[in-house]
């Protein structure tokens, strides 16, 4: 019961920790309250028309064919006639749903709202659609309705196709896009004798949305490389230039419609996206038409870091790059409508083709729009801040902004900039030097109790960490405890120690009731007292400790502290290098050789050094970017039937299995050869495009354990390489406790694991116990990034579900994903689970330690999150914390599961027995 007790407060206060992560780094940047900012002057386009081709990558549609064209020859002659290009910065995730936020609303969407909806509008923002008079859309339904939901007045109008049409197994994905555009052609075909509809699309603040997912989909299912992905890109310049004359007879050749052509994100040569690659971030910008500068040629090389340049055969012509944000405020300025409130994007002047006065008022109407925000987010941190306590941005708090933002309306008033021209370069170069600011005070101000978040959290994470290990030492070692005297002045002790506790209890309440603060920031501040109360009232071990440290081996304990120590390090950076892996995964296959094990046990030493070995390839190999290799799959399955018969046949001669054993081995093993199959059928009938056959489909939902066996990659092997190492580890742990003078060793089949013995009255902890510990949280995230790192988790690539289904769904998808995932840590601890009964440990010890060791980890990498540098390397650092919390979590209740999966006997088909 105490045992439950502790894994239940150990599971909250974990997931308190957890939970931290989200409330410091990924809430909401959103503010709501400011006043919507337009452009005073006459805007230079009555309507515009977006272009979105989903997944579609910069260097795919600028780089030139073999022999000169272009494949996409339309948005070609655009790029170098009448039009300004360039390239469009995404950041990560590089996915969907963040592309259309950034492009459209002029933000970029926090974590925790991505994490709340994909078809919906889950937080209230604003957009260009919503300021606009009308706007209606084509494409899929993934994109357009949360867009659609989140907009005032219900003037967006949807349309989209069935979701079951996105099919990464059909024969032609450029479908989607044919539907668009033929959709957009019947709908221009209808308001020409539709006179209320042709009244509306006369007016002016009106946008054209068409979302293009066929080049995305092709791209999962065929490569960007393939000829499906390339003929895609022509179809859409076809459809681009259609709908364009289309659009032009319609409203008469008026010389009124704008047009941007761009992309959400990109996509690997392999077919996903979702990280920070350049293939996934370098997205194609093209605009022309009302209001946009026509193509500028330049004298000299423009110099760009990526180097695409050349490469494209553009750089004649003057490239003007964006970040993706900065698409959306360049919208709205083209057809005179207010920029979104919530956009952080930066109007980029050089695609105007208006007047300097023009421009000079946009830009100014940007920086405002941008202060509004800035306004609103210090004065609601103002209002929840002790004044004597608050620190404003510094910035803002010396030039006084207010003045600032005078004198510039000043300028506007009193200097007209046909008159001074000079004056012009002077307010563009003021006002984006005010939006730079007013960008750095809203993160300044977002990010403003983070420090002291921060603070509160580790302090709760030294806490927990320094209880359990007075835990460990106090139940599970053998100290000199001391006189039963002492121990009673001790219990007297904690009383002003508790009085203590209630004063800085109520202390911290009434600073957080003062600062009216969020209910979580109570749980943060508040969890670190009953934490470090439990640590004091128990400081009377490290006496104990300390008496016990002449009877001790200080120089074995500082031996292990050392080789511990620099084993997390390694684990830590394996994080960052995966190849780390692979070198302590060598210098565990000598660990035999140097505790003297070889000379007791050779033939599981050398199985050992050979397991090892052959796992240590893994990490070595490209995590993502890998082309399907069916025979792969094939030799796994091959190589699970060939152990599984092994052991079957050792286990005859030993006549250690049961007959309905032998019987559900027998059925285990014709399961894993059926699904060594399936994945063959399925790819050879996918390559054939007659999609998925609804009997593979049977086969790998009613198999759903081996779907790792499907991933089409090395993955594949991955895991009987590592089952086997499992099971050399649970026998030459044996070995190793025979060697320390333990008796008991038991055949692994004649074990009984049900039988719930209360192993911790058996023997105490030794040393040797913290390196096991060590292996297992070593062999935990061996399965966790042996054969993948965060690019591959970030990275969408559906094709390891495909045997499962093919038309997009990314919740099923990302389940079946992260299940393979899991499977690798459920061998690893059903391992664990079985030396601690084998060798007779005591579960509890060996978990607490295995809950010190992560917790150092979790601690090691809550310091290394970052708020600075590149967004990939920020959002890298805060995977790593919450990838180790949520690990830790996740043992905590996988070994509830495993105890379960190990102390549970199955019967298949067992004959009943009559007695006479």
């Amino acid at each position: 019961m105490r045992m439950m007790t502790f894994l239940l407060v150990g599971l909250l206060v974990h997931v308190v920790f957890f939970l931290s992560i989200f409330d410091i780094y990924f809430t909401s940047p959103l503010v709501h309250g400011m006043t919507p900012q337009a452009t005073p002057m006459a805007p230079p386009a009555s309507r515009l028309v977006l272009v979105v081709a989903d997944g579609l990558r910069a260097d795919s549609l600028f780089t030139l064919l073999p022999n000169g064209s272009s494949r996409a020859p339309y948005l070609r002659s655009v790029i170098e006639e009448k039009g300004t290009w360039g390239v469009s910065h995404t950041r990560v995730p590089t996915e969907s749903r963040p592309g259309h936020v950034a492009l459209i609303a002029g933000f970029y969407e926090d974590v925790s709202a991505i994490a709340k909806g994909w078809k919906e509008n889950p937080v209230e923002f604003d957009s260009v659609f919503n300021e606009t008079r009308n706007t209606w859309c084509w494409g899929s339904p993934d994109i357009l309705p949360m867009f659609a939901k989140g907009a005032s007045g219900d003037h967006v109008y949807t349309h989209t196709y069935p979701a079951e049409e996105e099919d990464f197994a059909s024969t032609d994905a450029s479908r989607l896009d044919t539907w668009v555009f033929t959709q957009v052609k019947s709908f221009f075909q209808s308001a020409k004798s539709n006179s209320s509809l042709r009244a509306n699309l006369l007016e002016d603040e009106n946008v054209f949305f068409l979302h293009l997912l066929g080049i995305d989909t092709n791209g999962h299912a065929h490569r960007p490389m393939s000829q499906e992905y390339l003929n895609n890109i022509g179809l859409v310049d076809t459809g681009v230039a259609e709908l364009v004359s289309m659009v032009e007879d319609f409203f008469g050749h008026d010389g009124r419609t704008a047009y941007v052509f761009t992309s959400d994100h990109g996509m690997t040569n392999w077919g996903s996206h979702g990280a920070g690659h350049p293939s996934e971030t370098l997205t194609p910008l093209v605009a022309w038409g009302a209001g946009v500068n026509y193509a500028h040629k330049v004298t000299e090389v423009q110099p760009y870091k990526d180097g695409f340049l050349q490469d494209w055969k553009l750089e004649h012509l003057r490239r003007v790059d964006v970040n993706q944000a900065d698409i959306a405020p360049l919208m709205a300025s083209l057809i005179g409508i207010p920029f979104p409130v919530n956009s952080v994007g930066v109007l980029p002047l050089l695609y105007l083709n208006n007047s300097d006065h023009f421009k000079a008022e946009s830009i100014y109407t940007n920086a405002i729009q941008v202060l509004e925000q800035y306004k609103i987010k210090m004065s609601q941190k103002k209002e929840t801040t002790l004044s004597f306590l608050f620190t404003p941005y510094h910035f803002f708090f010396v030039t006084l902004h207010s003045l600032l933002i005078r004198l510039l309306q000043d300028i506007f008033d009193l200097v007209q900039p046909v008159h001074f021209p000079s004056s012009v370069s002077c307010q563009i170069s003021l006002c984006r030097s005010l939006i730079a600011h007013a960008l750095e005070g809203l993160l300044y101000y977002h990010t403003y109790d983070r420090f002291f978040l921060g603070c509160s959290v580790v302090l709760g994470f030294v806490g927990w960490t320094s209880y359990v290990v007075l835990v460990i030492l106090k139940t599970h070692a053998n100290l000199n405890r001391r006189p039963g005297l002492l121990k009673q002045v001790r219990a007297y002790a904690t009383i002003p120690l508790s009085l203590l506790c209630v004063c800085v209890t109520v202390v911290i309440t009434g600073f957080l009731l003062i600062q009216r603060s969020p209910v979580t920031y109570y749980v943060y501040c508040l969890l670190p007292v009953p934490l470090w109360y439990s640590v004091l009232k128990e400081s009377g071990t490290l006496t104990d400790l300390i008496r016990s440290a002449p009877s001790l081996p200080l120089w074995k304990c500082f031996g292990y502290f050392v080789l511990v120590s620099f084993g997390i390090e390694l684990l830590v950076v394996s994080f960052f290098h995966r190849a780390m892996l692979t070198v302590g995964l060598v210098v565990l296959s000598v660990w035999p050789f140097l505790s003297g094990l070889f000379d007791k046990a050779k033939f599981r030493s050398l199985s050992w050094c050979v397991g090892c070995l052959c796992l240590a390839a893994f990490p070595l190999m490209p995590v993502v970017g890998r082309e399907p290799n069916i025979h792969l799959v094939t030799c796994a399955g091959l190589l699970t039937l060939f152990t599984s018969a092994c052991y079957l046949w050792s286990s005859r001669r030993r006549t250690t299995l049961h007959l309905s054993d032998r019987q559900q081995f027998f059925t285990q093993m014709l399961l894993v050869a059926v699904c060594a199959y399936v994945p063959s059928l399925t790819h050879s009938s996918l390559q054939q495009k007659q999609g998925l056959p609804l009997f593979n489909q049977i086969i790998s939902w009613t198999t759903l354990g081996r779907l790792v066996l499907k991933s089409g990659l090395s993955e594949a092997l991955f895991p009987p390489v590592l089952s086997w190492l499992m099971f050399v580890w649970i026998n030459i742990e044996q070995e190793a406790m025979l060697a320390q003078g333990v008796s008991g060793r038991q055949e692994l089949a004649t074990i009984d694991f049900s039988a719930n013995i209360d192993i911790t009255k058996i023997r105490q902890l030794k040393l040797d116990d913290i390196r096991r510990s060590y292996f297992f949280v070593f062999f935990i995230i061996t399965a966790f990034f042996g054969t993948g790192n965060i690019a591959s988790i970030n990275s969408f690539d559906p094709a390891s579900v495909y045997c499962f289904l093919t038309i997009f769904n990314p919740f099923i998808m990302g389940g079946l994903m992260m299940w393979k995932v899991i499977i690798p840590f459920i061998i690893v601890m059903c391992t664990f689970e079985t030396i601690q009964v084998a060798t007779q440990l005591s579960s509890r010890s060996l978990f607490l330690i295995v809950l010190v060791i992560s917790d150092l980890m979790a601690l090691h990498f809550f310091f290394l999150v970052q708020d600075y540098g590149s967004w990939l390397d920020i959002g890298t650092s805060i995977s790593h914390y919450v990838i180790v919390m949520s690990m830790t979590i996740f043992l905590m209740l996988l070994s509830v599961v495993t105890h379960i999966l190990t102390s549970q006997r199955l019967f298949l088909w067992r004959p009943k027995m009559h007695f006479p």
